[in-house]
């Protein structure tokens, strides 16, 4: 059985993670959503918030499972026995960096393959980022964000 982690801060979690989330679960027996903590970023949400935003938005999908954590995801998934990283692509830019990681993970972990997946075309521009700038404007995040998310950035916005 192989299991895939599909690791980033999610903060939110969105649609184009979602669809990321999707096809790795078509493509693996198993996929965990790890959200991770960021020592660099200063999230909106705490860890425990993003995991339960997570798990919302992935509970109709039986495959797919959702944690935390606050060290190194190849050190994760050793532990856990998964042999995938799950990345997903925007565009270009993303590809550039996600190749530079996935040669480093390789390095730290050469029994774990990095598997990028492109975005769907149409939500190519959705990120956490992108989200949270569309939801501090007042604009309508309905195309990027579970209602859950759409919920909770409205609360935690005052809007």
């Amino acid at each position: 059985m192989t299991i895939a982690i599909y690791a980033g801060t999610f903060d939110p979690i969105t649609t184009g993670h979602l669809s990321v989330v999707r096809e790795g679960a078509r493509l693996f027996a198993h996929v965990r959503l790890l959200i991770a903590v960021h020592p660099d970023k200063q999230p909106l949400f705490s860890l425990e918030e993003r995991i339960e935003l997570a798990r919302d938005a992935v509970g109709p999908m039986p495959t797919v499972s959702v944690d935390g954590t606050d060290g190194y995801v190849v050190e994760y998934a050793r532990a856990i026995g998964a042999t995938v990283l799950v990345r997903g692509l925007r565009g270009a830019a993303d590809a550039a960096y996600e190749t530079e990681l996935a040669q480093q993970n390789r390095a730290l972990a050469p029994e774990i393959t990095t598997v990028m997946l492109p975005a769907e075309p149409s939500l190519s521009m959705v990120s956490s980022s992108e989200l949270k700038e569309r939801a501090e404007r007042g604009e309508d995040i309905s195309d990027f964000a579970p209602p859950i998310v759409a919920a909770r950035l409205a609360q935690r916005l005052g809007r």
